[in-house]
């Protein structure tokens, strides 16, 4: 004890520094400061840096480059109450700066700031807490780390914060946590929708336009829909509405109105309430544009639901919105389009904007400068004109094909879209086809098949189905290109183009020509690979290649073997046999140009004499025969003398002059253009077959005289033990020197193996209107079905079903092998 006091008596330590007071003008000289042990020093510290940041973004900058963000976020967790205020006073400054956004990031402060967001802090820490976070959350990771670390819920505590500041800051970190969808659903959860509608009575507005923007995107939700009615939150906001005063918040405040009024349940709370007469008074009233536009975006959302339509239109919304067409405002005519648009998918509405001439009224639209003014005015034109003949002819009054036609030229693609959709729509009219083809409809549409955009090339398809209905707009297409670049389509990996060329190509096969040109391009073989892939296989792809085979008997007959009793042909039909896999079925024309081969001859079908040529040539052919005659007399009298000097010079001259007049000739006189020949024994047999075939009373003596004529021109009836004698080749062969082609016109075979006299039949039987179907079977072997009813009726009024046969034309000719029966299946096989 006595050693102790000793040394308590002794005077003080020699080396104790005197408090030192600093004065410096350098952010660097604070910034050395952070890394003190002392309290004081570190608290003034980061109070310098706090005002020094404060004054510039340039400052924050300065404070990054000298490494100021490190240790403050340190300090933020002192111990000491005053470093930890002032160091968050710096960061939540310097927070707006996105090189300390990096870096706070890099550090995981976000954790270490939500700590500070507890109630025993004071206001001060709360209010640059709910700064610095309010910055950060702009960064989506940073949102996620807020929502992760539970940022959340005392963000929602701070709302009720007396301090407007701390309210701010929260409510903007709030607004930005709920632009994602688990943040939405856990506000509600965590009851944040007291608070932010309590916060539109704040006396600050831009509190209130924080609290309706959060509401805006909460309200997308239809969980917290609910919770909004049941906060009474629609009557605060007619409230709000009503008050002229809040005019710079009425506009945020239809946008939340909209979103609600998608719940059948809101349009019914707000029309018993009288919401709905005090919404409609914004659009026809004078309102400035921007609440005008919320308020026909209201109305579109609400129009979502199918009930809500006919409320709205029990409430004339049709007249309200034709008289805000009128308004010059760009987003105004928008807006009011769209809700137009959806307002249509109503068909009284429809009617409605019909009778108020409201047609007329957005048909101009379509001229307007405004792009989306143009692409939503072709928006409501196309759900005005669905399914409503009447406003189709509406538009077509009021001029609208011409300029719906002039939108696709210009191309923007959300005009083409919605274009091409009304004239779609219109074009179930013969008339209006006619008139929308006149305009060059059908050209224009044709270039658009090739753009970029797959939306438009999906609408245009679609369209050139709806025209290609008549001859003119197929005749156009073929003209302006359209073929190649709608085939491409059929190979587009997007399943809505590839379903719309199938369809277009379906339509556009109706006619022979068109389909002829069609498969010439290749179609049938991608509509054979796609039909082939699980995939990729539809209605639309299978039905367009079983009309291209039906619109194209022979490359159907080459393809599948097979024509039914349906399949008429027609003069120009041929077989060219059957197809190898991988390969083209050509054209006669293109079949006429090879040099004669050892394959198998093509068969030609044609009865139609060729025109008969004009008289206007022979007379010319026989005035220059004369003319030749008489220079050939004049010519004669000449002197034998002078004839003699001029023999060797004027033969050379004759015949240089000769060939200078037959180049002039070649290069003058035009290609003529493929025909079919003509076959007059083919003709000279139709009309046998209806001298005899046609008048016999009994369906079965019409097959057995049919069978029996065909017999007969083909070479009579052969053995089956002798059929190696028929020498059926080398006639065809004969004809293919004859003729100097390897297409051989039916009539001129008279020498015909199976498949040569089941052709003929089916030919002959379909010129004079005799049902059959025409089978290919292997090794050379082709036959006919027919079916007969024989026998009583089983029963008053019901016929006995009807029995397959196959037409014996070869052995013993008229003779009915029934289906399946020995005799056929023999008849069928070698």
């Amino acid at each position: 004890m006595g050693k102790k006091a000793k040394k308590e008596a002794e005077p003080p330590c020699k080396d104790v520094f005197d408090p030192l007071a600093i004065e410096s003008k350098k952010p660097a000289t604070a910034v050395l400061m952070l890394s003190s042990s002392e309290e004081d020093v570190l608290a003034k510290a980061c109070e310098a840096i706090y005002k020094y940041a404060d004054k510039g973004e340039e400052n924050k900058g300065t404070l990054v480059d000298l490494g100021a963000v490190e240790p403050l976020s340190r300090l933020i967790s002192h111990e000491d109450q005053l470093v930890c205020r002032n160091a968050l006073m710096a960061l939540g400054v310097m927070s707006a700066n996105n090189d300390v956004k990096r870096l706070l990031k890099k550090l995981d402060v976000i954790p270490s700031v939500i700590g500070k967001l507890s109630p025993e802090n004071d206001v001060v820490v709360h209010e640059f807490a709910t700064l610095c976070l309010a910055s950060l959350s702009l960064e989506f990771t940073c949102k996620v780390k807020i929502f992760e670390s539970d940022g959340l819920d005392p963000l929602i505590q701070l709302l009720f914060s007396p301090d407007p500041d701390v309210k701010k800051n929260s409510l903007e970190c709030a607004y930005n946590l709920v632009q994602d969808f688990p943040s939405r659903v856990a506000l509600c959860e965590l009851n944040g929708m007291p608070p932010l509608l309590d916060l539109l009575g704040s006396e600050f507005p831009v509190i209130q336009q924080l609290a309706l923007r959060t509401l805006e995107s909460v309200t997308t939700e239809a969980g917290a829909r609910v919770a909004f009615r049941e906060e009474r939150g629609l009557d605060r906001l007619l409230e709000l509405l009503a008050n002229k005063e809040f005019s710079d918040l009425h506009m945020e405040a239809l946008q939340v109105i909209s979103n609600c009024l998608q719940d059948s349940e809101s349009m019914l709370l707000i029309r018993q309430s009288g919401g709905l007469e005090k919404l409609l008074q914004f659009v026809v009233t004078a309102a400035p544009p921007d609440v005008q536009m919320n308020a026909a975006k209201a109305i579109s959302r609400a129009a979502q639901n199918s009930e809500n339509r006919k409320v709205l239109h029990e409430h004339d919304v049709g007249r309200a919105l034709i008289n805000l067409l009128a308004t010059d405002h760009d987003g105004v005519r928008t807006a009011t389009c769209q809700a137009v648009a959806i307002m249509s998918e109503n068909l009284a509405c429809r009617d409605s904007f019909r009778n108020l001439e409201g047609i007329g009224v957005i048909v101009p639209l379509l001229g307007c400068e405004c792009v989306e003014v143009r692409e939503a005015a072709a928006l409501a034109l196309s759900s005005l004109t669905s399914g409503s003949q009447l406003n189709a002819c509406t538009v077509h009054e009021v001029e609208g094909d011409e300029l719906l036609v002039q939108q696709l030229r210009e191309g923007h693609p959300g005009v083409v879209v919605h274009a091409a959709a009304v004239l779609t729509n219109m074009a179930a009219q013969e008339a209006l086809r006619c008139s929308i083809v006149a305009h060059g409809g059908m050209r224009v549409l044709a270039g658009l098949l090739q753009a970029a955009d797959a939306r438009v090339p999906a609408s245009a398809a679609l369209a050139v189905a709806a025209l290609a209905c008549d001859a003119d707009g197929r005749a156009d297409l073929r003209s302006a290109g359209g073929l190649p670049p709608l085939i491409k389509l059929l190979s587009s990996r997007n399943a809505e183009v590839c379903c719309n060329a199938c369809w277009a190509i379906h339509v556009c096969a109706s006619d022979e020509p068109t389909a002829t040109e069609i498969c010439r391009l290749g179609a049938l073989e991608i509509l054979k690979e796609i039909n082939s892939s699980v995939n990729r296989r539809n209605k639309f792809s299978e039905a367009a290649f079983q009309r291209l085979l039906d619109s194209n008997l022979s490359v159907k007959y080459s393809l599948t073997g097979h024509l039914s009793s349906t399949n008429i042909t027609v003069d120009g039909f041929y077989d060219p046999g059957q197809v190898q896999k991988g390969e083209r079925v050509l054209t006669l024309e293109e079949l006429s140009k090879q040099a004669v081969n050892q394959r198998r001859p093509v068969i030609m079908v044609n009865g139609k004499p060729r025109q008969v040529v004009s008289e206007e040539p022979a007379e010319d052919k026989q005035q220059d025969s004369s003319s030749a005659i008489r220079s050939s007399s004049v010519l004669s009298k000449n002197s034998g003398k002078a004839q003699s000097r001029a023999k060797g010079k004027g033969r050379r001259e004759d015949d240089k002059q000769k060939e200078g007049d037959e180049s002039k000739a070649q290069q003058e006189t035009p290609e003529k253009p493929w025909a079919l020949p003509y076959d007059a024994a083919f003709h000279d047999l139709v009309t046998e077959a209806a001298r005899s075939v046609l008048p016999l009373q009994d369906q079965k003596e019409q097959y057995i005289a049919l069978a029996k004529l065909v017999s007969d021109t083909m070479g009579g009836p052969v053995d089956r033990d002798k059929l190696h004698y028929f020498l059926w080749e080398l006639h065809l062969s004969e004809l293919k020197i004859e003729l100097q082609s390897n297409i051989i016109p039916i009539g001129r075979i008279k020498k015909g193996t199976f498949y040569h006299r089941a052709l003929l039949f089916k030919v002959l039987a379909d010129r004079i209107g005799v049902s059959c179907s025409l089978v290919r079977g292997d090794y050379n072997r082709a036959w006919n079905k027919v079916r007969l009813v024989e026998g009583p009726p089983k029963a008053p009024g019901h016929l006995p079903h009807p029995l397959t046969y196959i037409v014996d034309l070869m052995h013993t000719p008229g003779h009915l092998l029934k289906i399946d029966s020995p005799a056929a299946i023999q008849y069928q096989s070698i």
